[in-house]
């Protein structure tokens, strides 16, 4: 805008005449002096030129030329005096103006100007003036991702724990890496690969680990890379986005988080017609469909979320074959752990089979953080590797949360003891209860205290038994209260949401209920839309059984820690003097043999 005004004022005032206006009284006795060389009138106004230059009277300097207007009432034989004077009028105005053509090309002056700037700032920060995606867009067209200097592809050799995963990959690695052999036998490859799992499971690092096997270019891109508010923009993305692949095929195009873009269409038209999303969803269809078998370009997309993804996304012809990547197995954790543990220096006493033992349900990331955690506890100790005391401290960071300073009451500092002692106790007296690893009464995370359990072998099924005794486990803190104080304390509110959760699934989606039935009443999806997906009769037998339930799992919890009180009261005087308690410690001070049972 300043530039603007500056150009604008400049061209429109710099070369215009700068004559002064003189009263009309001056003129006349410039007249009489007989200084007055030329003049031109055009109606009572009147320009004209001296002869000799005279001091202005009504502002400082000298003039030259001036302007002037005649009163109306002026009765003064203008012209007789003029002419007996010698005074030339002329034609012509003393000060030439512009012609229009002239003032029309100076105003448009500042536009193009103001044009041009605009243009220069948009090619250098928007990647030149190419439609709407260009301005809003990419620098440049999409290129394949490169390597820095010094590092190696990823491959399958640095994928670990997912080993049928690997298996369903191999086939796209084969067809890009031998096209020919499926042309000729009339075989098709799957236009595009679905990967499903919950986050941390390694499906961006799947899509790396296949192009690098196949030594073929990697775009990758994340879905919502594609949306903007100016509507069109996503699908001309995905047309750049494809086009640039093609040039340079066989090659893989990665979209990361699919469902950002990919979420089922709603029936409804949007406010504008048409809306951004399901614009640049409908890009991707056609771009995918459109594909022939010969163009070797193959999609893979990875989501968290494919029960919500559009129908005619994977349908056959699209992503047509989908790739559950679930959590790693034991072996699986043990695999991972050595390929993030090649870098890192490590006692000789580590057991990275123990560490995976205790790590159930981690994924990929958890166990790559788990790693990282216990070298940065090294090196903040100033120790030149990595201990078996700083895995078990990492892990408990990753699980727990980080130790808090916090310095409670002896009262409170005892019911936290007790509480703890519940949760163990009743774990190590519960038939096939997960194993007691770690009791602790240092405030982690949120938590006064915990109490770590976890399975000696991989679950992948679960018993009315086994969850019941998970409830029961669950509700000792509450029940350990109430036996040694009488009264409970808000510490228990976490276990009640574990309590509450777990039968409500008993009851609701696995059939552990007489009186609901074997059917999944409330399936898990609608767990946050409570009360929306049964009958409400249904609903109040549901929480009829739920009650029935976690009332009986805490009578027999009292019961139990009433039956062994001694244990209890061992176990929390034990927390209060050492505040935490190691599995072999905690077993050998409640007098529990703990059986060990046999890995697969």
């Amino acid at each position: 805008m300043i530039v603007f005004l500056i150009v604008y004022v400049g061209l429109n005032y710099l070369g215009q005449g700068n004559e002064p206006t003189i009263s009309y009284t001056e003129f006349s006795k410039q007249v009489d002096e007989g200084n007055v060389a030329k003049i031109y009138s055009k109606g009572d106004a009147i320009q004209g030129q001296l002869k000799n230059a005279r001091d202005n009277p009504d502002d400082d300097g000298t003039y030259t030329r001036f302007k002037t207007q005649r009163p109306a009432f002026a009765d003064d034989d203008l012209w007789q005096n003029l002419s007996s004077h010698d005074v030339t009028v002329t034609a012509r105005p003393v000060v030439q103006q512009r012609s229009l053509l002239s003032n029309l090309l100076i105003s448009l002056i500042p536009i193009v100007l103001l044009v041009a700037v605009w243009v220069f700032f948009a090619r250098r920060f928007a990647g030149g003036l190419g439609g709407a995606g260009g301005m809003l867009g990419r620098k440049a067209p999409p290129k394949p991702v490169e390597l820095r200097p010094g590092t190696q592809r990823t491959t399958f050799a640095d994928v670990a724990g997912i080993d049928e995963v690997k298996g369903e990959l191999d086939d796209v690695v084969d067809f890009l890496e031998h096209p020919d052999a499926y042309r000729r036998m009339g075989a098709k490859m799957p236009r595009g690969v679905l990967l499903a799992g919950s986050p941390g499971t390694g499906k961006t690092l799947l899509a790396r680990a296949v192009a690098g096997e196949a030594g073929v270019p990697f775009f990758s891109a994340s879905a919502s890379e594609f949306i903007e508010m100016i509507v069109g923009v996503g699908a001309s993305r995905v047309r750049e986005l494809f086009a640039e692949a093609r040039k340079v095929a066989p090659s893989i195009i990665f979209i990361d988080e699919i469902d950002t873009i990919g979420r089922v269409r709603s029936g409804g038209a949007s406010v504008s017609g048409h809306d951004e999303r399901e614009q640049t969803l409908n890009q991707i269809l056609t771009e995918m469909d459109g594909f022939s078998g010969s163009e070797g370009v193959i999609v893979i997309a990875a989501t968290n979320r494919a029960d919500i993804l559009d129908p005619a996304l994977t349908r056959p012809g699209r992503f047509d074959r989908v790739v559950n990547v679930s959590p790693p197995d034991r072996g699986g954790r043990e695999a991972i752990l050595r390929i993030h543990t090649r870098g890192i220096p490590l006692a000789p006493d580590v057991d990275l089979t123990q560490v995976a033992r205790t790590t159930p349900g981690m994924t990929g990331a958890d166990l790559a953080n788990l790693a990282n955690e216990a070298a940065l506890l090294a090196v903040k100790r100033k120790q030149s590797q990595v201990t078996p005391s700083h895995l078990s401290e990492a892990l408990e960071k990753v699980q727990l949360g980080a130790e808090r300073t916090l310095v409670m009451p002896e009262e409170d500092r005892r019911r936290t003891a007790y509480h703890e002692s519940g949760h163990a106790l009743l774990g190590m007296l519960q038939p096939g209860a997960d194993p007691v690893r770690k009791v602790t009464i240092v405030p982690r995370g949120r938590a006064l205290g915990v109490t770590m359990s976890t399975p000696e072998v991989e679950r992948y099924a679960h018993s009315e038994q086994y969850l019941r005794g998970r409830i029961i486990g669950a509700l000792g803190g509450m029940a350990a209260e109430e036996v040694i104080y009488g009264v409970v304390t808000t510490g228990a509110e976490n276990d009640l949401e574990q309590v509450t959760n777990i039968a409500r699934g008993m009851v609701a989606r696995w059939g552990m209920s007489d009186r609901v039935g074997r059917l999944s009443a409330l399936p898990s999806d609608a767990q946050q839309a409570y009360g929306l997906a049964a009958a409400p009769a249904t609903l109040d037998v549901i929480d009829d059984e739920m009650r029935r339930i976690v009332d009986e799992c805490y009578e027999e919890a009292l019961r139990k820690l009433r039956d062994h009180r001694g244990q209890l009261d061992a176990l929390a005087e034990a927390l209060l003097e050492h505040e935490t308690l190691e599995e072999a410690d905690a077993y050998r001070i409640a007098g529990i043999t703990r059986l060990r049972k046999e890995e697969d």
